[in-house]
């Protein structure tokens, strides 16, 4: 049974945790301590529950607590070497852990420890760290609140700190909590809620006091040209920009994208001192090690040309890399220093601003992208109530460096799981609300790809992206591959969604069942519209992309074992499955010296979950062929060589394979997955 503490704990945390004005994803932690009996001795132990490193407080579970002896954890201040090995103390937590299982204690746990308060909260409120950055922001905390709450100067998040803020708090014990430089906030109570109340009071009124007093327009004024482009002009050319940005930011390791075009944002790149304070960089340790230390803003106006953002892009990406590298080898070898710092982590952007447009955020994943747009958003409000009130005087360059390439940074990096297979791949397969396309789509997400569920129903293309994850993983879209502004708009929907494009599955389609007599001019347009028509149309919008972004790439056609069997009465299907096939070879062919390979599978007889089988080619094969329909997938398994029934499934896995990380060689290539079809073998 959780222990009343930690189960209060948990409850404050969530509700913290779950309103963005209080702290960002993954931000802050908070801490009761109560009492258990120790199952060794018998008698009460006082413990410590503090959220561990990593956790968010919005989801927060018990699972997530690291649960330390009090006594053990206080009697470390005995063994503190001093500031020069403070990051030795994170070590030291683990000798201080009561139980088994639970979160790693955090490098935050002393500041929960030490302080001689029953419950605190550490939190990232943007309104808080305002005033933590700006440069009179001692002054604006007395301000602001009186002596019930102090300023801290800045210091590394530490065993150090900790002692200062116990030390502050016993010398003031009017006060409820500390601004800390450059930072966040720290609150304390007697009880939970008391704790809670003090820290919603301390970020309440920072807000209050930066509406009420803050300059008119802290950004200072509008740039000329330099605002928001009407909806669905700036998404087009954040479309149209994506490609190339996201290649911008891939260059030492691929990387997840997502786009960001909310008033904030806009508001801070039309306004004449972005770019100074773009420049600053951001603060707080939790934003600049999702975002970097500062961004990479196109300098042009709203009204320039897609091609002159592309060219000017590609210009600013060679001075943003060697602008992080120069920054990397001032702070990374200082004068007189034996430290030995990690090796560079990569000199990519991982914010790229364009004004007019919006926001580009990248990361390992569609989440982590998404967060690292969230914290910089983050950044812009703190920025605004700074300069708002004063001069944002975020902490310098050198404090940054210590915190981005920290040993425990590095540490916690080298903890990351091995990723997945697919892993920061984007894949969009077309007909993918059911059938082969719907298991292709599962596949490839399970092996770590965002999916996009194209279909010609929006409808069935949602809920089929909902079976399959959220919005982090998969969305559907709606689109009729025969419509060439209905692909255009499927394309730029993804790489909307998640930065770019990687993996393209051509598998809409159809069939009807006719001989050639019975075949209209209507049925034959109809079906070589879907596939043929469609597949080229879809192949060129993707390869645009892929070709830009400059690194390489997958297409896959599902082709039929009828690209090469002649069966009766097929004449429509079979030959549009033929023109896919020798897609493959002439697109292999074009596209291999961008590093585009493409690749088909022929399947034969999937009628498990098949839409082109329900719809009518069912019956009518199975009247061909004299069987019923309900056994069509068995009589199918039945003229195979291995006399086994083909499943989605099983061309699902094929696609994974041809996309996976053991076919880097091989392209043009045709896979059969059809059981063993003689008739259809390649020759």
């Amino acid at each position: 049974m959780t222990n009343p503490a930690a189960a209060e704990l948990i409850a404050r945390s969530n509700r913290l945790g779950a309103d963005p004005k209080n702290t960002n994803y993954a931000g802050g932690n908070t801490s009761a301590k109560g009492t258990e009996t120790d199952p060794v001795t018998g008698e009460p132990v006082e413990l410590l529950w503090v959220k561990g490193s990593g956790g968010d407080l919005g989801t927060l579970k018990e699972a997530g607590l690291a649960v330390l002896r009090l006594d053990r954890m206080r009697a470390l201040v005995d063994v503190y070497p001093g500031l020069d090995r403070e990051d030795e103390m994170v070590a030291a937590f683990d000798y201080c852990l009561h139980g088994k299982g639970g979160a790693a204690p955090s490098i935050d746990t002393a500041m929960h420890g030490l302080v001689d308060a029953a419950h605190v909260d550490h939190l990232h409120p943007d309104s808080g760290i305002a005033i933590a950055t700006a440069a009179d922001g001692e002054q604006l905390t007395g301000t602001i609140f009186g002596d019930k709450v102090v300023w801290v100067p800045w210091r590394r998040p530490g065993f150090q700190l900790g002692l200062d803020i116990a030390a502050i708090k016993e010398k003031n014990p009017q006060a409820i909590g500390c601004i800390l430089g450059g930072h966040g906030i720290t609150a304390w109570g007697d009880t939970s809620a008391e704790a809670e109340a003090n820290s919603l009071w301390i970020i309440d009124t920072a807000a209050s006091y930066i509406a009420e007093n803050s300059k008119a327009e802290p950004f200072g004024p509008a740039l000329e040209g330099y605002a928001a482009l009407p909806e669905a002009e700036r998404r087009a050319k954040a479309a149209a920009l994506a490609p190339t940005i996201r290649g911008i930011a891939s260059v030492d390791r691929p990387m997840v994208g997502h786009f960001a075009d909310h008033d904030v944002v806009l508001d801070f790149l039309a306004s004449s001192e972005h770019p100074r304070l773009a420049e600053l960089g951001t603060s707080c340790p939790d934003h600049f090690l999702r975002t970097k230390v500062k961004p990479m803003v196109l300098d042009l106006p709203a009204s320039a040309s897609v091609e002159d953002s592309i060219a000017r892009l590609k210009e600013l990406a060679v001075s943003y890399r060697e602008d992080y590298q120069a920054y990397y080898d001032r702070n990374a070898v200082p004068t007189g220093s034996t430290t030995s710092w990690p090796a560079i982590r990569g000199a990519d952007p991982l914010i790229v601003l364009v004004p007019g447009v919006g926001m580009f955020s990248f990361g390992k994943d569609k989440q982590t992208a998404r967060v690292a747009g969230e914290f910089y958003t983050n950044a812009i409000n703190v920025m605004r109530g700074a300069e708002g009130l004063s001069t944002y005087a975020p902490i310098d360059e050198a404090e940054k460096f210590r915190i981005e390439y920290w040993a425990l940074e590095e540490a916690k990096l080298q903890r990351m799981p091995k990723p997945k297979p697919l892993a920061t791949r984007i894949a969009l397969i077309t007909g993918a609300a059911g059938g082969i396309g719907k298991a292709t789509a599962k596949k490839l997400a399970a092996e770590g790809a965002c999916v996009v569920v194209a279909d010609l129903s929006l409808e069935k293309a949602q809920a089929a992206a909902a079976e399959i994850g959220g919005p982090d993983v998969a969305i559907g879209v709606a689109a009729d591959v025969s419509n060439e502004a209905a692909v255009q708009a499927m394309v730029d929907a993804t790489v909307l969604a998640f930065g770019g494009l990687d993996l393209v599955v051509n598998n809409a389609g159809l069939s009807l069942s006719k001989s050639l007599l019975e075949t209209t001019e209507a049925d034959w347009d109809l079906q070589h519209n879907v596939m043929a028509k469609g597949s080229f149309l879809v192949s060129k919008a993707a390869a645009k992309v892929l070709i830009e972004q400059e690194m390489g790439g997958d297409i896959v056609y599902i082709s039929s074992k009828n690209s090469v069997f002649a069966g009766p009465n097929n004449i429509a299907y079979s030959a549009t499955k033929a023109d896919q096939a020798h897609q493959v070879r002439l697109l292999a062919a074009e596209l291999g010296a961008h590093g585009v390979k493409v690749n088909g599978v022929n399947p034969d007889g999937v009628v498990a979950g098949s839409g082109i089988f329900a719809s009518g080619w069912g019956a009518n094969r199975a009247a061909v062929y004299g069987v019923e329909e309900k056994d069509l997938g068995k009589f199918y398994a039945q003229r195979t060589i291995l006399k086994r029934e083909v499943l989605p499934e099983n061309i699902a896995n094929a696609v994974f394979v041809l996309c996976g990380p053991e076919m880097t060689h091989t392209t043009g290539l045709h896979v059969p997955v059809d059981a063993g079809v003689a008739a259809a073998f390649l020759r």
